[in-house]
């Protein structure tokens, strides 16, 4: 089967980040050079002025000193044009919902009108829209390796708790060398790499107790509390 030459190959989990320059409504960036050091949450959206997107970025906002506690930095991206943005986050900052209100989005939000950034992305997805991105979410980690990929319908806004959850599980699995189990938050037990012998398995298969304890030999688990 042939492909075309022309067509970008999406990004992957464990692949380095696409770099490019953006025009953004904090200024010029250069991504992910200029959030070396960082991890970062990079998303887009389909439109501004659009009702879905209007709650994400004020809940994003709203939230976004809880990601920079954890070292990590927002950075927002549609097809939008920069006058476009500006306009629309000025509208946000005089809304008011739920315990929301004059809510000023300080995070750069970048200008994409010939969509080159949300091709290289993959964020247009024709059975969704040619002219408007999906709703992607990449954890990018401090040396600029994609770590997780989220991909959600235009109709449905995203859970600023999972994302917010899915960086710290990357961080402590990077800290602590471990897995973290289905609904993990920090604080909770977290799993130990399978063995790679019999005779830890054997080992592994008595651990019932303790610091270290073991629902069968390739179950176990760090107690973290």
């Amino acid at each position: 089967m042939c492909e075309n030459e022309n067509v970008l190959r999406m990004p992957l989990i464990g692949d380095k980040c696409p770099e490019f320059e953006a025009i953004t409504t904090q200024g010029n960036i250069n991504f992910p050079t200029d959030f070396k050091g960082k991890w970062v949450v990079f998303f887009s959206h389909p439109a501004d002025f659009t009702p879905v997107c209007t709650t994400e970025f004020m809940t994003f906002a709203h939230r976004a000193k809880e990601l920079s506690d954890i070292n990590t930095a927002l950075v927002g991206l549609s097809v939008d044009s920069i006058s476009a943005h500006i306009a629309w986050l000025r509208r946000i900052k005089e809304l008011e919902w739920k315990d929301m209100k004059h809510v000023d989005v300080q995070f750069p939000l970048i200008e994409d009108i010939s969509m080159n950034v949300a091709h290289k992305f993959g964020m247009i997805m024709p059975g969704q829209s040619n002219t408007q991105a999906v709703r992607a979410v990449f954890i990018i980690d401090p040396e600029g390796v994609i770590r997780l990929i989220i991909y959600y319908p235009l109709s449905t806004g995203r859970n600023f708790d999972e994302i917010k959850r899915a960086v710290m599980a990357l961080q402590k699995a990077d800290k602590d060398k471990c897995a973290t189990p289905a609904g993990w938050k920090p604080g909770d037990d977290t799993i130990v790499p399978p063995p790679k012998s019999t005779k830890l398995a054997e080992e592994r298969a008595a651990l019932k107790s303790g610091k270290q304890y073991c629902l069968d030999w390739f179950l176990c688990f760090n107690k973290e509390s």
